[in-house]
């Protein structure tokens, strides 16, 4: 319960002051000194490139470890890279993977529950991004770890949880001290690579929780505020198709297509190439297909409820009919190409004709049919 009524007053959760002041002052040295600083002085070519690293670092051990390896388990790593992603997700200071896996997997089985969802964005921007973090609105958030048993299990897991506050301090500040004594650009270095390298991680992360749940569309489902963006997906390494994300939480990728921005499915992958990954999880091409159809159709009969036209039920009946109609030949389909990779190449030859054309009547009654749709939609708006 985030307010408490106590007779005629209302009480807020307590403020965690520790959290106020590490948002606050860090982001107050950040945009206040660094303009300065490279005003009056220079960045040395070093600091930039160790500040681009660094904050590159920070974020892919949040996307790749923190979010896709342990709080959904897309794919599996060796301990070496599992290593990696936990001294990058306390350089980050985003709480340990235990406590940030728990809050994400609550927030995926609740989302949008005002009461439940850790940063439901339903109550707004300011809570979604930051506010949830500000205050005890869950206090048992510090103490109930019951949903990532299977995380306790992992020694580097247990071990960075334990030690999260002495990683937090060597890496933000023996890093970025490192760099400065190495080049003699002390000051510079705790301001870019300490200081504004920690503000663009925190926001950048906390743009998931905010703007992929209001900014964007939804071609996979609607059934909560997630959003695809693709703006967001280039602030947030990949995580902005976060429509599809909500949709096959289980799959390493955010974006599915070739051309869409998503680094942190490219490291998986890569890593899957050098041996140093493996199970790497996907949604079934017919399951992603059938969601975007499912969706297609809730979008185009709520269109029609909202219409003032005649025999609105029985179209919308027809629509489902056809809709079901579709289903079945992708099912035809998809299991054909499925089979295929048991023929020899001389059955496979003919198979593939009957596959394509298979494809090409499913594509043609799919634009038919939604076609049809919206003509409605637009005959009665």
């Amino acid at each position: 319960m985030a307010i408490e009524k106590m007779g005629s007053q209302v009480t807020k959760p307590k403020l965690i002051w520790l959290n106020i002041l590490v948002f606050s002052l860090t982001f107050i040295i950040a945009i206040v000194g660094v303009p300065i600083y490279a005003y009056f002085f220079e960045f040395e070519t070093s600091t930039t490139i160790c500040f681009i690293i660094a904050t590159a670092f920070c974020g892919m051990s949040i996307t790749a470890g923190y979010h896709r390896l342990w709080s959904h388990k897309t794919y599996q790593t060796n301990a070496a890279i599992r290593f990696i992603f936990a001294i990058g997700g306390a350089f980050a200071v985003q709480n340990s993977i235990l406590h940030w896996s728990s809050d994400h997997r609550v927030h995926h089985k609740h989302v949008d529950d005002n009461d439940i969802d850790p940063y439901s964005a339903k109550k707004g921007f300011w809570y979604s991004h930051i506010g949830w973090m500000l205050r005890e609105y869950q206090a048992h958030r510090y103490t109930d770890y019951s949903n990532v048993r299977d995380l306790q299990k992992d020694p580097i897991v247990m071990w960075q949880h334990k030690n999260y506050l002495l990683l937090v301090l060597l890496t933000n500040f023996g890093f970025p001290l490192l760099v400065g004594l190495l080049n003699g650009n002390l000051l510079g270095s705790l301001l870019l690579v300490g200081f504004m390298r920690l503000v663009i991680s925190h926001h950048v992360t906390f743009f998931i929780n905010s703007l992929a749940h209001m900014w964007g569309n939804q071609p996979y489902s609607n059934k909560n505020t997630a959003k695809d963006n693709a703006i967001v997906a280039l602030l947030t390494y990949g995580e902005g198709y976060h429509n599809f994300h909500h949709a096959f939480q289980y799959d390493y990728r955010n974006a599915i297509k070739w051309w869409q921005f998503d680094p942190t499915k490219w490291l998986i992958k890569s890593l899957s190439i050098m041996g140093l990954a493996h199970n790497l999880k996907k949604a079934s091409e017919e399951k992603i297909a059938k969601s975007i159809i499912t969706q297609q159709l809730t979008s185009t009969k709520n269109k029609l409820q909202a219409l003032a036209m005649p025999d609105k039920e029985e179209i919308i009946a027809r629509l489902h009919r056809e809709y079901d109609e579709l289903i079945n030949k992708m099912a035809v389909f998809y299991q054909l190409k499925k089979h295929k990779l048991e023929l020899t190449k001389e059955q496979l030859a003919a198979e593939k004709k009957q596959i394509l054309k298979q494809y090409l009547q499913i594509k043609q009654e799919w634009f038919r049919q939604r076609a049809y749709w919206l003509s409605l939609v637009n005959q009665y708006a």
